[in-house]
């Protein structure tokens, strides 16, 4: 009788043997089902790297992982700071009229207290015409977009029409927002809603247009409380839905410790959210507690009401936190987390991953067969075969 295993050993023998696409590492799964009594194990904040690759490379969990490769994958550095400046966080929206991405810094607000100082974050724009088809890493320039008027500690963003929607987080007394942005000068901005019926949200985080309805769904989440430049939260961290037009506003989904990202199934039947309650140990960011959530869940979309609906988990991210993430258009999807970006099917199957060693907090599809991937103090740029599933800017 030939056993599982066995034929789970041929079959890494066998894809061994296939001539791997560059960059790409195979991992023999089933030997790392067993470490051993002396093995050295790791915490939820490590990266995994059980073959000591030198990152970026793409690490290949299962074979179908090399479907979303294609032949000629390639995963590069394409724009780097070099004093440190986490200038590439959160919010990337790609541009497809200008081939660009627009994105935003870290978040960095002044302290409670000290509303009048002009410290936020800032949001700015790479253009992908200037990167160049050779190998090795890259430097290319990014610069400012003057948003104006600002809008205070942008955190999240998504293509609307043929504007830039973007999240914040707000700072002191000044409310967040959902705001609109002209992609083009002089990049005037409108504000759609900065309050629930008459209270202030406590720091807004991520937005995602369904695919169908058009409506805006937002969460909101204490960031800006734990980070020291919000009060303290007034409402339970929610995700709500808004009606572009009417302006109505109402709860979908509740009961996470800190929610986080937010993104639709192609079809938009399906939710995906993340409780990224394991980040903040204590009140403030002192330290991660891993017994907290690090989970994505999904949920049915109602067809009538679009409340979110049967929630279930989806996946628990094994390093860091799942941040921001995109679907396919097959309906994978592609979390940034702490090593990279982590690729799972639409059963929560962990396929490989786009494997950087070091932070990633959010990532766009640009165009057919590229995303950019925002790693903090550098960008990435990801070629594969794989498309996203957003409403591009039009």
């Amino acid at each position: 009788m030939i056993s599982i295993a066995w034929v789970l050993f041929s079959l890494f023998g066998f894809l061994q043997a296939i001539q791997l696409p560059p960059q790409t590492v195979l991992l023999n799964v089933p030997a790392l089902s067993v470490l051993g009594d002396n093995a050295t194990f790791r915490d939820i904040a490590t990266p995994f790297n059980p073959t000591n690759t030198t990152p970026p490379f793409f690490q290949v969990w299962d074979s179908r992982f090399l479907d979303i490769l294609g032949p000629k994958p390639r995963v590069r550095i394409i724009a780097q700071s070099t004093d440190g400046f986490e200038f590439a966080h959160e919010a990337p929206i790609w541009d497809p009229i200008e081939d660009q991405v627009f994105f935003a810094s870290a978040n960095i607000g002044p302290p409670l207290g000290n509303v009048n100082a002009t410290t936020n974050n800032d949001i700015f724009v790479i253009n992908l015409k200037d990167v160049k088809d050779i190998p090795g890493p890259q430097n290319i320039t990014w610069t400012q977009v003057p948003i104006n008027p600002p809008v205070q500690v942008v955190n999240g963003g998504t293509p609307f029409g043929d504007k830039l929607l973007f999240v914040g987080n707000g700072r002191e007394n000044l409310p967040p927002t959902v705001t609109l942005v002209n992609p083009r000068p002089p990049f005037n901005s409108t504000t759609l809603l900065d309050n629930f019926h008459g209270r202030q949200f406590n720091s807004l985080d991520d937005v995602r247009v369904h695919p169908k309805s058009g409506a805006i769904f937002f969460t909101d989440t204490e960031y800006g409380f734990l980070g020291g430049f919000r009060p303290p939260p007034q409402l339970p961290n929610q995700v709500y839905r808004l009606d572009p037009v009417t302006r109505e506003v109402h709860v979908v989904a509740d009961g996470f410790v800190i929610t986080n990202g937010i993104t639709f199934s192609p079809d938009g039947n399906t939710v995906y959210l993340s409780d990224t309650g394991s980040c903040c140990f204590g009140d403030e960011f002192t330290g991660f507690n891993s017994t907290e959530p690090s989970t994505i869940y999904a949920f049915d979309v109602d067809p009538q009401t679009q409340r979110f609906l049967n929630r279930r988990t989806f996946v628990w991210a094994d390093t860091g936190i799942p941040d921001g993430f995109q679907a396919d258009s097959n309906g994978n999807i592609y979390a940034s987390t702490k090593d990279g970006v982590q690729v799972y099917d639409p059963t929560g199957v962990l396929l490989g991953k786009i494997f950087i060693g070091s932070n990633s907090a959010n990532n766009v599809f640009a165009g057919n067969g590229r995303m950019v991937v925002m790693a903090e103090t550098m960008i990435v740029l990801v070629e594969f075969a794989a498309n996203g599933s957003l409403v591009e800017l039009t």
